[in-house]
């Protein structure tokens, strides 16, 4: 799920990624173009139900890839992307559109 909030200015967003987590995964991190695909960048913070939640200021007037990965090499779609892009593996990538 995304959650999109864009500055007065309209220059930059600060989008809420939450995974609802229902592999019941110890671990979460966000990995997209946003920040070089890193596995240790955007670790996600496991909330008391069970989801992950991690929150970046990005700037507008693009799109973004993106994926979840789970337990260091799980790598899982957001159901509520604004769209979804193939990747070079067969699969595809969620995508944030701002």
């Amino acid at each position: 799920m995304l959650k999109k909030s864009y500055s007065k200015t309209g220059t930059v967003c600060r989008v809420t990624f939450k995974y609802e987590n229902e592999e019941k995964a110890n671990t979460a991190v966000v990995a997209g173009e946003f920040n070089g695909w890193s596995l240790r960048e955007t670790p996600m913070k496991k909330l008391k139900d069970g989801s992950f939640s991690a929150t970046l200021s990005l700037p507008v007037g693009r799109s973004y890839r993106f994926r979840y990965v789970l337990d260091g090499g799980v790598w899982v779609n957001d159901p509520g992307a604004d769209g979804y892009s193939p990747n070079e593996y067969g699969e595809a990538n969620s995508v944030l559109i701002l």
